[in-house]
């Protein structure tokens, strides 16, 4: 499947390929796109059932990292960097631990390769409880994710880039019965037996409890060569609460090397 691809950068420079997290988009990553792309061929991508890209029944990590792989290839920026976050951070790895010559060095934000328990169907309950009735107001569609009982207003905002006012009634921009149904396979990850020897980064928001010290074991395993550092002073969303940090991180890990 050809995923909807948001470039930035020249078509001569080293590809870097960013995968976004669940209910995201290529559109969020665009301001660190754009600085990144100052070194890098940067393509975003819309992972399906997400943004402007294709629907499908199947969400498993497998047929995610296919998708990158394939869209890759055919915008000839592979072997490429990967950078994925949460749910994105999770199709990164199996792309490269299925496919490692597509991947020259990975990053990965915040995610461990782990089966999570599940933290995501009150998320999805909630948005599909909010009426998408013709005159709906963006004010409405929050107050009724808050009384569905997501509490946190920027959580709240970040759902609320789904919503599509364009057409005659509003609609989520995400296949969300498509990700309710799949909840479990996203929220798992497979028992792959193989390796990803290349250059990896697994950075973690200091307040966040996604990775965990028993999960380093088992990233060790998957990934020989990986590193750890925390972004101080961030959570789960690290990228978005201290984007130069990030960004300045990225760009580090990233540096194409001399010659």
């Amino acid at each position: 499947m050809l995923l909807n691809t948001v470039e930035a950068g020249a078509a001569g420079d080293p590809p870097l390929v960013i995968l976004h997290g669940l209910f995201g988009s290529a559109r969020n990553w665009g301001a660190i796109g754009k600085r990144l792309a100052a070194r890098r061929r940067v393509l975003a991508m819309d992972l399906r059932n997400h943004g402007a890209s294709p629907r499908a029944e199947a969400m498993d990590y497998a047929s995610m990292a296919a998708d990158v792989a394939e869209t890759a290839e055919v915008a000839g920026a592979a072997p490429a960097a990967v950078l994925g976050h949460s749910m994105g951070g999770k199709a990164a790895m199996a792309l490269a631990l299925t496919r490692p010559g597509m991947v020259s060095r990975l990053l990965v934000a915040d995610i461990a390769p782990v089966p999570y328990p599940p933290r995501q169907a009150r998320i999805v309950a909630a948005m599909r409880a909010v009426p998408l009735r013709p005159g709906l107001a963006r004010r409405e569609a929050d107050a009724a994710l808050s009384a569905e009982g997501v509490q946190d207003a920027a959580t709240r905002a970040f759902l609320l880039q789904n919503l599509r006012f364009d057409g005659e009634a509003p609609s989520w921009r995400c296949g969300l019965d498509e990700i309710a149904a799949a909840m479990v396979e996203i929220e798992g990850f497979p028992d792959f037996d193989s390796r990803y020897e290349g250059p990896t980064l697994f950075l973690l928001g200091e307040r966040s409890d996604y990775v965990q010290p028993e999960h380093r074991p088992r990233i060790r395993e998957l990934f020989p060569a990986a590193r750890f550092l925390s972004l101080r002073g961030t959570g789960h969303w690290l990228h978005a609460e201290k984007p130069e940090e990030f960004t300045a991180v990225a760009e580090s890990f990233f540096q194409p090397a001399p010659g």
